[in-house]
């Protein structure tokens, strides 16, 4: 069973007046579902617990059970509009997923033990990540929450690439797929730039030398 469940209705009043109206009211989010062999539906999903479920990480890389009318379909979030300066979700699309077809999603990229990273601890190391969601393909059952990559025993100079994760069973990593260009870095650490030094030198010696020049002017 998922661990998000949300509620809907069938929406039969359409159109941006109708979305307007059903936001005024402030108690469902107008949303559409599709994908599969069914057609597009217009649905209205319970606000309360959407917006309870916006809140969790998780909950945009994880398969969602959407009771419509007490009927349950499982779905993924493919898209959700915002309000451009108020705290409101003013629309979300809803894709139907097939328990025997892969899905692509993206899923955050969680990096751990960056506080026993001794280039990092002991060497004025830097985290550098490169990329905060990656790509990944399987069956429904297999999307995972998240990916972990540890950088506790990463060297100072050291750049990971997506062929450095490790990934669970039945899940690959879509850009992997299209060949080994598409490796792409996904975080590195770095000596730590030193911030202050040369450059004040350098101020302190133009300014110096802009003094130097009014002397002889005057």
């Amino acid at each position: 069973m998922s661990d998000f469940i949300l509620s809907a209705s069938v929406r039969n009043d359409l159109g941006k007046g109708a979305s307007r109206r059903l936001r005024r009211v402030n108690l469902e989010v107008p949303a559409i579902v599709y994908g599969g062999e069914k057609a597009p539906q217009p649905i209205s999903v319970e606000k309360s617990a959407f917006y309870k479920a916006v809140e969790h990480e998780s909950f945009f890389s994880s398969v969602i059970d959407l009771v419509i009318d007490g009927k349950s379909e499982q779905v993924v979030v493919r898209d959700m509009q915002r309000h451009p300066f108020k705290p409101l979700i003013t629309h979300a699309d809803f894709l139907r997923v097939d328990a025997t077809h892969e899905i692509t999603m993206n899923v955050p990229l969680h990096v751990m033990g960056e506080e026993d990273c001794l280039a990092i601890k002991d060497h004025d190391g830097e985290l550098h990540v490169l990329a905060n969601e990656i790509s990944v393909s399987c069956l429904p059952k297999d999307l995972p929450d998240y990916l972990e990559v540890d950088i506790s025993e990463v060297e100072l100079g050291t750049t990971l690439h997506l062929s450095d994760l490790k990934v669970p069973a039945g899940v690959t990593l879509v850009d992997l797929t299209h060949g080994e260009d598409h490796d792409k870095a996904v975080l590195s650490v770095t000596k730590a730039k030193v911030r202050g030094g040369d450059d004040e030198d350098e101020a302190a010696e133009g300014e110096e030398g802009e003094e130097g020049k009014q002397d002889d002017e005057a």
